[in-house]
C-alpha cells in the first residue's frame, strides 16, 4: 500500500477516535455553543433561498441545443410569455356573458405586467382601402351587442369568415373561445410573474366564474410554472413534517424511549435547518429535486442515531458506566458511521461530475449535508446523553425482544441450511429482471410528472384536446439576406413546411407571417374566406405592399419576423409526448426542411423550451448512467481500500447491484419509464444500501480475528450482532422514503416508491445473500492477507464488542 494510504489508515485507528471522544466530551459546552452559532448563521442564510421561476435547463450552456435556443431568444425574446384563458360553454354566446368575457380581457390588459391581450372584442378585421393602397383595421363589431341575435351574428362572422383566428381565439368544431394574454417578457422568469398570477389573475378569474357560473380554463407556460412552483413550496413543509413524524414513530417503536426519540428529532431538525441554510448560502434555486434534500437528510440522519444510541444502550447494559459507554460510542461507532456516511455522500457527490447544473447543485448540497448530519449526530447524541441520567431498564428491553431474535434466528437458519435456495432465487430474479430491463422505455416531458389531480393539469389536458397543446416548439428560418422573409419563394417554402406541421396530430396549427399574408389576400378580395391563401406571382406585389403596412401595425404577429426581415419564426404547440414520439416528429420535420430549404440559401433550426427539455432528458439520462458507474467505481475503491482483495470487492458489491437490477426489472414490468426522476433512484439507493454491507463486513472481520479465522462462527456472529441494527435502519429508510409517495408529483412518487423497494431488497440481499457468499467462498477469501492492512481497523473493535 502506498504511504499516503497507510497514513490515512493510521488517522482512523482506535487511538485517534479515543482522542476524538475525549475532545467531544470534555469540550461539550464549547461544541454546543459552536453548533448553535453555526445553526444561527445558516438559518440567517435561508432568506436567500430562491424558488425556481423557469424550467430546469438540463443541458450545459455550451451545448449546441442551448446555443440555438439562446440565439432564438436574442432574436425574438422570451417565447413562453402567453397565458391563455378559454371557455367551452354555449351560454357564453349570450349578451351578458359575452360582454363580461370581453371586459375580463380589458381588465387584465390594464395590468402593468401584461404587454397586451387579444380577445374576441379586440379583433380588428382587415378591410381593403383602395384610396391609399393599404388595409384599414376595422373592429369586428361597432357597438356592444345587446341581443342574442347580435352575439350570434358576431359568432357567425368570426367562425365562418375569419379563418385567421381559427385555433387561436376559437375552435370552430367545439365552439370554445379563448383570450390570449401576452405578459411583459422581462417579468416571465421573475417573482413578479408569481405575484401577478396569485394576487391578480386568479382572484379575478375566480370572481368571474362565481358571478357568471362559467368554468374558465387557464394555461400557458408562465401559468403552469407558477402553479407548479407553488406546489413544490407546499410540499416541502409536508415532506419535512411527515418524514419527521414517520421516522420518529418508527424510532420510538424500536427504542420505546421519549428521551432517545427527542434527541434524534433534535439532531435531524438542526440538520434540516443546515440543509435550507446551505441552499441559501450557495444561492441555489429550489427545484423539485432540491426540495427533496431536507426530508432526505431526515431519512438518512435517523439511521446514524440508531447506530449510536443502540451502541450506547448496549454498553450501558453491559457495564453501567456512562463515561465509558459514551467514549466507546464515539470511538467504536464514530469510525464506522464515518465510512458509511462517506460512501453515501460519495453516491450523491458523483452527480457533481455530470454536465447538468441541476444535478451538480443537487449533488453538492446533498453530499455536504449528509456529512453534516453525521457530524451533528456524532457530537450532539453523546453530549446530550452526558447531561442525562443512565437509561432505565425499560429502555433497554428492546435489546432482548423475542420477535427480533426470531427474525435473526430465521436469517441464520436460511444462511446455514438453505444457501442453494438463496442462490436459485437470486438467479431466477436476475433472469426475470433482465427481461424487464428490456421493456423499459425512455420518457421526457415538461408536464408528465406534474400533479395530475390539480386543476391546472386538467386544464393542460383540455387545451391539448381543444387547441393541440400548450408547449411551444419554434422553427427559425434564416434567409441569409435582409427582407428575404417577404419573398414569395420563401413564403411558399414556409407554407410547405406549415402543411407538414398541420399533418402531425401531436402539433397544433402553426402561427407565423404566413397567417397575415394569407389574411391579406382574403382582405384584398373583399374578405372572402376562400381566398385565405398565399398570393400568386401576379398578386404578390399588390398584396404584399398592403401586408407590410398590416404587419407593422399588428401586435399579434409583430414578433414573427425580425426587424431586418431576414429571420422568420414559425410557432406551433406540442402535446405532452415522450422522447420517442418527439424523435419521429423531429425527423419528419427535418426531412421536410432539407427538401424545401436549400442549405446554401437558408439556415433552419428547431428550438423552443419543450424541445430543449426533451433533448435535456436524453442528455441527463446518459450523464446519470455515468454517475451511477462512477458511484459503483468509487465504492469499489473504498472496498479495495478496506479489504485488499478483488474477490471481497465483488462480494461486497454484488448484494448492492443485485437490488438495482431487480428495481430496473420492476420498472419495465410496471411500465415506469426511465426519466430524470426515476434514474436518480439507482445512485441514491446504491449509495445508501452499501452502508449495511460495510457494517456487516466490518463486524465479520472483527469476528474473524476473535475466532482465529474460523469462517462459519464469524459469519453467524456478525449476522447476529449487526442484523438488528441493519433491520432497524432499513425499516426506517423504507418508510422514510415511502413518505415521498404522498407527493402530487409523479416523479417524486416514483422516486420514493422505487428507492423504498430497492432498499428493502438491499436489506434482504445484505442479510441473506452476502453471508451466503462468504460461507460458500470461505476458503478463497478467509485469509489474513485479505485483511492484513490496518485500514480495516477503521471499522473494528479491539475488544470484540459489537460496533453496530
Amino acid at each position: 500500500m502506498p504511504n499516503y494510504f497507510y497514513i490515512f489508515a493510521k488517522i482512523f485507528e482506535m487511538d485517534f477516535w479515543t482522542h476524538v471522544s475525549r475532545i467531544i466530551l470534555k469540550g461539550r459546552f464549547f461544541i454546543l455553543i459552536l453548533i448553535a452559532a453555526i445553526t444561527y448563521l445558516l438559518a440567517s442564510q435561508m432568506e436567500h433561498m430562491r424558488f425556481s421561476y423557469t424550467e430546469a435547463n438540463l443541458l450545459p450552456e455550451d451545448h449546441k441545443i442551448n446555443i440555438e435556443y439562446n440565439s432564438f431568444l436574442d432574436l425574438f425574446g422570451e417565447e413562453g410569455n402567453l397565458i391563455i384563458l378559454a371557455v367551452e360553454d354555449s351560454t357564453i354566446f349570450t349578451p351578458e356573458k359575452f360582454n363580461a368575457w370581453n371586459r375580463l380581457s380589458k381588465k387584465l390588459d390594464s395590468f402593468k405586467e401584461v404587454d397586451f391581450s387579444v380577445a374576441i372584442g379586440d379583433i380588428k378585421k382587415l378591410i381593403k382601402n383602395n384610396n391609399v393602397n393599404k388595409f384599414d383595421f376595422v373592429p369586428l363589431y361597432d357597438k356592444t351587442p345587446e341581443t342574442i341575435e347580435d352575439v350570434l351574428k358576431i359568432k357567425h362572422e368570426l367562425f365562418e369568415n375569419l379563418p385567421f383566428f381559427d385555433n387561436f381565439l376559437f375552435n370552430k368544431k367545439t365552439g370554445t373561445i379563448r383570450t390570449v394574454i401576452y405578459l411583459e417578457k422581462d417579468i416571465v422568469n421573475t417573482s413578479i410573474r408569481k405575484d401577478f398570477v396569485f394576487d391578480s389573475l386568479n382572484p379575478i378569474i375566480e370572481q368571474f366564474e362565481n358571478d357568471y357560473n362559467i368554468d374558465v380554463r387557464v394555461s400557458g407556460m408562465p401559468y403552469i410554472r407558477t402553479m407548479n412552483a407553488q406546489n413544490i413550496i407546499d410540499e416541502i413543509g409536508l415532506f419535512v413534517g411527515l418524514a419527521l413524524g414517520v421516522t420518529a414513530l418508527i424510532f420510538f417503536f424500536f427504542f420505546r424511549s421519549f428521551r432517545a426519540t427527542f434527541i434524534t428529532l433534535l439532531v435531524v431538525s438542526i440538520g434540516v435547518i443546515w440543509a435550507f441554510g446551505f441552499i441559501g448560502l450557495f444561492r441555489y434555486e429550489i427545484s423539485v429535486l432540491m426540495a427533496l434534500i431536507p426530508p432526505l437528510i431526515i431519512v438518512i440522519g435517523v439511521p446514524n442515531a440508531i447506530f449510536l444510541i443502540n451502541k450506547y444502550q448496549q454498553e450501558v447494559k453491559k457495564h453501567g458506566n456512562q463515561a465509558k459507554s459514551l467514549q466507546r460510542v464515539i470511538s467504536k461507532i464514530g469510525n464506522a458511521t464515518l465510512m458509511t456516511n462517506v460512501t453515501t455522500a460519495s453516491g450523491f457527490a458523483t452527480f457533481i461530475f455530470t454536465k447538468s447544473q441541476l444535478l451538480q447543485e443537487f449533488g453538492i448540497i446533498a453530499s455536504i449535508n449528509i456529512l453534516g448530519i453525521f457530524i451533528l449526530a456524532l457530537l450532539i447524541i453523546p453530549i446530550m446523553y452526558s447531561f442525562l441520567p443512565l437509561p432505565k431498564e425499560k429502555h433497554l428491553k428492546h435489546l432482548e425482544r423475542k420477535w427480533i431474535d426470531a427474525i435473526v434466528n430465521w436469517m441464520e437458519f436460511i444462511v446455514k441450511n438453505h444457501r442453494f435456495e438463496v442462490y436459485a432465487a437470486t438467479i431466477v430474479l436476475i433472469i426475470a429482471s433482465m427481461i424487464g430491463v428490456y421493456m423499459i422505455k425512455i420518457s421526457g416531458s415538461l408536464i408528465e410528472d406534474m400533479p395530475k389531480g390539480k386543476q391546472f393539469f386538467k386544464d393542460i389536458v383540455f387545451f391539448e384536446e381543444e387547441f393541440g397543446g400548450i408547449m411551444p416548439l419554434e422553427i427559425v428560418i434564416d434567409t441569409k439576406v435582409e427582407k428575404g422573409v417577404m419573398k414569395l419563394s420563401t413564403l411558399k417554402r414556409m407554407n410547405k413546411l406549415d402543411e407538414t406541421i398541420d399533418e402531425i396530430p401531436q402539433l397544433s396549427k402553426s402561427i407565423s407571417i404566413l397567417n397575415l399574408v394569407k389574411y391579406s389576400k382574403q382582405a384584398f378580395y373583399g374578405g372572402n374566406p376562400k381566398y385565405y391563401q398565399l398570393p400568386t406571382n401576379q398578386e404578390k406585389n399588390w398584396i404584399l405592399s398592403y401586408a407590410k403596412n398590416a404587419t407593422s401595425n399588428s401586435d399579434l404577429l409583430k414578433n414573427f419576423v425580425d426587424s431586418t426581415g431576414r429571420y422568420a419564426r414559425i410557432t406551433t404547440f406540442m402535446k405532452d409526448i415522450g422522447t420517442s414520439k418527439m424523435k419521429v416528429i423531429e425527423e419528419r420535420i427535418h426531412q421536410k426542411i432539407e427538401k424545401e430549404f436549400p442549405k446554401e440559401k437558408y439556415h433552419v433550426t428547431m428550438t423552443g423550451k419543450a424541445l430543449v427539455f426533451l433533448k435535456g432528458t436524453n442528455f441527463l439520462i446518459n450523464n446519470l448512467v455515468v454517475s451511477l458507474s462512477l458511484a459503483i467505481l468509487l465504492i469499489g475503491i473504498f472496498m479495495a481500500f478496506l479489504f485488499r482483495s478483488f474477490r471481497m470487492i465483488l462480494i461486497s458489491l454484488m448484494p448492492n447491484i443485485f437490488p438495482l437490477l431487480i428495481t430496473a426489472g420492476l420498472m419495465g414490468y410496471l411500465g415506469i419509464p426511465i426519466k430524470p426522476s426515476t434514474i436518480l433512484v439507482f445512485s441514491i439507493a446504491f449509495g445508501i444500501s452499501v452502508d449495511d454491507t460495510i457494517h456487516f463486513l466490518a463486524k465479520y472481520r472483527q469476528e474473524l480475528k476473535a475466532n482465529n479465522w474460523r469462517i462459519k462462527q464469524s459469519v453467524y456472529a456478525a449476522l447476529r450482532e449487526t442484523g438488528v441494527s441493519m433491520f432497524y435502519t432499513s425499516i426506517v429508510l423504507f418508510f422514510g422514503f415511502l413518505v415521498f409517495t404522498i407527493s402530487s408529483f409523479g416523479g417524486t412518487i416514483a422516486l420514493g416508491g422505487l428507492v423504498s423497494v430497492t432498499l428493502l431488497f438491499a436489506m434482504v440481499s445484505n442479510l441473506l445473500l452476502l453471508p451466503s457468499l462468504l460461507l460458500s467462498l470461505e476458503k478463497k477469501i478467509a485469509n489474513k492477507k485479505t485483511f492484513k492492512e490496518p485500514t480495516l481497523d477503521i471499522l473494528t473493535n479491539e475488544d470484540g464488542n459489537n460496533n453496530s
